[in-house]
């Protein structure tokens, strides 16, 4: 059975964090809140996409 390619990703994260579960999901949490933060101000600097209020879907 060969590995996904989401297997390999989540592999290199984990190896990047020397092999520390709870540092990779940190590290997800930070990344994804700082795409979010990008997000927000994407959107607000849109007037096409103003009336659209991300944010009732988020993980955190």
């Amino acid at each position: 059975m060969t590995a996904r390619p989401t297997d390999a990703v989540i592999d290199e994260i984990i190896s990047t964090c020397n092999g520390d579960l709870r540092g990779a999901l940190k590290a997800l949490l930070m990344v994804n809140e700082q795409l979010e933060a990008e997000l927000q101000q994407l959107y607000a600097a849109s007037p096409q996409f103003g009336a659209i209020r991300p944010g009732n879907n988020v993980l955190h």
